[in-house]
């Protein structure tokens, strides 16, 4: 049979964690000791008591159903109550849907409101999901670029005003994947007001908001701005803050016609979240957080291993204040994929890089800390005896 694929379909570019997880299956293929610093995936279990909330509940005929509409009531609350207590914002049940992971709602929500032709603001460089969602609804994409001279955050003020007129919608994501910069309470009033002038509305990623290294300067969500309920949604997973990323949950939350908008496209897409696993969130948010104090514990050892470690042998890397990524300069005379294949064929290090997520992002390497601290070192080891 000639298979023809989609207009569409051929306009994606191909997915980068893709072709990271193969680059690295032919080298181990090879017989090469991998140490994989790509993809953002954690090495850390999901906590016990998490997993024997999901046993319990899995064995409850009344969730072997379809889980239709916006999520379980009692997940929604947990939501909300968590909300209340981490940023102090007031959620209600129409204001929340469970999402099969953030990463679901983030590709659908295109569907729910960018017609052909209208732009959707991406950062770049990014999550590639943000674009790929845009082509998918037939949008076109204008990238942001998040440079190190402006904190990695976009300059809303440099967006031409043609393009301001057609934008539907405008994707941000603190703390940051792949700079680990955070946003500040002055950049998120600035966006709510821009939104606000501009009718677009605000998709904040806020997936690694619990991974942060200082207690007295946590990450903020974007809905503590006030008005921020008035122009978007904040989406938020399980995966990286209770080492769930297989489960896929995650929710969005905030402004009810938005979230509303997503749950219909949902309802044509897919039948739900599995219950049990709606539970087991519940448990995962109402519980004690020492285990997530735990997992920051073990990130920091590690950011502060391989930081210290790499500035020591001259590498150019800022000490990043949240997520698990490390965002570094490409030695001089290297592009990004240079390095990239440097480090793999020479090191047998996997790594991401930076022009992969975005033009801005070339010359820069992102380094996952999802391996333990005795690889974090070797990798080190590794980097230190390569010759430039």
């Amino acid at each position: 049979m000639n298979v023809d694929y989609s207009g569409k379909l051929k306009k994606l570019p191909p997915y980068l964690f893709i072709e990271i997880d193969r680059k690295k299956k032919e080298a181990i293929s090879r017989g090469a000791d991998i140490i994989s610093l790509g993809v953002g995936d954690p090495d850390l279990p999901t906590p016990n008591h998490i997993i024997e909330s999901l046993q319990k509940s899995v064995l409850k005929s009344a969730n072997h159903q379809y889980p239709f509409g916006a999520g379980l009531a009692s997940y929604r609350n947990a939501i909300a109550t968590w909300y209340k207590k981490r940023f102090n914002v007031d959620l209600l049940p129409d204001e929340i849907c469970a999402l099969i992971g953030s990463k679901e709602g983030i590709g659908h929500i295109h569907l729910a409101f960018v017609n052909p032709g209208d732009v959707v603001l991406i950062p770049e460089p990014g999550y590639p999901v943000y674009n790929t969602g845009t082509i998918f609804a037939d949008g076109v994409p204008y990238f942001m670029p998040l440079v190190e001279e402006n904190d990695y955050l976009p300059d809303l003020n440099a967006i031409p005003q043609d393009i301001v007129k057609k934008a539907k919608l405008i994707f941000v994501n603190y703390p940051n994947n792949p700079t680990s910069s955070v946003a500040t309470k002055i950049f998120y009033v600035k966006l709510v007001d821009f939104a606000k002038k501009n009718n677009i509305i605000v998709a904040a990623d806020a997936a690694y908001s619990e991974i942060y290294y200082d207690e007295n300067n946590k990450p903020l969500s974007f809905l503590e701005i006030p008005g921020a309920k008035e122009v978007g949604v904040e989406f938020h997973s399980l995966s990286k803050t209770y080492n769930m990323t297989g489960w896929r949950i995650g929710w969005v939350c905030g402004n009810k016609e938005v979230v509303a908008g997503i749950l219909k496209v949902k309802d044509n897409y897919d039948s739900g979240v599995f219950q049990a696993i709606q539970e087991a969130a519940i448990t995962a948010l109402l519980s004690s957080q020492e285990c997530v104090q735990n997992n920051r514990i073990i990130y920091k050892e590690r950011r502060d291993a391989f930081v210290l470690g790499l500035q020591k042998i001259g590498w150019y890397v800022n000490i990043p204040q949240a997520s698990f990524y490390v965002w570094a300069k490409a030695p001089k005379g290297y592009t990004s994929t240079q390095i990239v294949s440097k480090l793999l064929d020479e090191a047998s290090i996997v790594c991401t890089p930076g022009n992969g997520m975005g033009i801005s992002g070339e010359g820069y390497i992102r380094f996952a800390l999802t391996v333990d601290i005795k690889r974090i070192n070797e990798a080190v080891e590794r980097i230190a005896r390569i010759k430039y």
